[in-house]
């Protein structure tokens, strides 16, 4: 476990806007001289050159990886993730710094990625085989087994090119997981499948691993990334940001990424609403905010005191039979609590005019972490809803205002209160 198979060191990748390049041929350079100096062309050419711009899809990137360890890699859209896989997979160079890969390579980076669209499923797999170096004999023991996986008995003998995206994605990841590669590759591409192939291809890179292989695995699912690596790496406009535990790494993504400077929000906006909203509601959510135990606004909320949540709406009628709730969701987990008013004790109605609704959430509860509130009302001619209404962050600050007890000593999302009873000397 302690042996180095993967050693990137200030790797960077730059990449030219190939927009703002234009290119000179040998006419345009005779053409140009008769019309300018010899110096003038070549200062105008240098300007434009200059003009021209340039973009690091990664920067000085160093890390390294051991043998057995399943490495999720995270962060927004254009953060170089492809990238860095391309680079390890040497599909493309470095600009700048050296990659160093110790063993065998399978790479799945995108859908049908090294496969031959004229061929049959059965070829395509010998093909791969082949490219990764085995002989045929080993390639055939394990055959069964990669058909079974991916569940294409019946189109095994089909050429590739008519099979669904869905089916080139199972096939592929059967075939790489299955081959025995000691370093394996994943992007993003597992999000084509359905979710009981997604749960067959996680089980296998989790079995893959225990065999003391390594696994570099791409994806936007942080719930995925939590339960599944053993370590994450952050990165951020091509820069790494954090390399550490999962449950670090994913604090500081879901930091970057969440805006918790909103401390009371105006919901008036029809683009907040999501597709279930009706225009002409008869009830609509306006307002939410939350406030501290000293009545405070605020997104930040210590763990050890309690908060509230309070929420306007406004009816053009008085309303009768209405449900008006909310869900409180972790962004790593998804939805933690839901409640409304009318199991709470009020009723389920609400009059023409303006209403504001009080939940207050007890301490020591909600772990510390962020947090998102989806807040709807719905009933006879009422349909309002809004996701992610408001964000806020329950601060890692301790059990009472004088003790400290840092979060990674518990696990979960939500902080049960149990009594404790011990006895001594018995």
């Amino acid at each position: 476990m302690d042996e180095t198979v993967i050693r990137a060191e200030n790797l960077s990748k730059l990449y030219r806007i190939g927009h703002l390049r234009k290119y000179h041929t040998l006419r345009d350079a005779i053409t140009a001289a008769f019309a300018a100096s010899l110096q003038r062309l070549k200062r105008d050419f240098k300007s434009k050159e200059k003009a021209a711009d340039y973009i690091w899809a990664l920067k000085d990137v160093s890390f390294e990886i051991k043998k057995g360890e399943i490495v999720g890699i995270i962060g927004r859209n254009g953060a170089g993730k492809s990238t860095l896989l391309k680079i390890l997979t040497r599909i493309t160079p470095p600009t700048q710094g050296c990659a160093q890969v110790h063993g065998r390579v399978a790479s799945l980076l995108e859908v049908g990625t090294g496969f031959h669209p004229e061929l049959t499923g059965r070829d395509n797999i010998y093909l791969n085989g082949a490219i990764l170096g085995m002989k045929r004999a080993e390639i055939e023991k394990k055959f069964n087994e990669i058909v079974s996986f991916a569940g294409l008995e019946k189109f095994i003998d089909t050429p590739v090119k008519r099979y669904s995206s869905g089916m080139y994605v199972r096939l592929a990841f059967a075939v790489a997981a299955h081959l025995e590669p000691e370093i394996l590759l994943v992007d993003e591409v597992l999000a084509v499948g359905d979710i009981e192939f997604q749960r067959k291809c996680l089980g296998k890179m989790s079995e893959v691993t225990k065999e003391g292989r390594t696994v570099l695995f791409v994806s936007h699912n942080l719930q995925v990334i939590n339960q599944l690596c053993s370590r994450a790496i952050l990165l951020n406009e091509g820069k790494l940001l954090n390399d550490g535990s999962p449950q670090e790494t994913l604090n500081a993504y879901i930091a970057m990424t969440t805006d918790i400077t909103i401390i009371k929000r105006d919901l008036s906006s029809p683009k907040l609403r999501s597709s279930i909203s009706r225009p002409d509601s008869l009830f609509k959510l306006t307002h939410i905010s939350i406030v501290n135990s000293q009545k405070q606004l605020t997104s930040e909320i210590r763990f050890y005191e309690p908060f509230e949540i309070i929420f306007r709406g406004y009816a053009t009628k008085g309303c009768e039979g209405i449900l008006i709730g909310f869900t409180v969701v972790a962004k790593m987990v998804g939805c933690i609590f839901s409640s409304h008013q009318f199991l709470n004790g009020l009723p389920d109605t609400v009059p023409e005019g303006v209403s504001e609704f009080h939940v207050e959430i007890n301490p020591n509860i909600l772990a510390p972490g962020y947090y998102e509130i989806t807040i709807g009302a719905f009933g006879s001619g009422v349909a309002d809803h809004i996701s992610d209404a408001l964000e806020f962050n329950i601060l890692d600050i301790g059990i009472t205002p004088d003790k400290w007890w840092p979060s990674q000593h518990k696990t979960g999302v939500v902080d049960c209160p149990c009594k404790w009873r011990v006895e001594h000397n018995i």
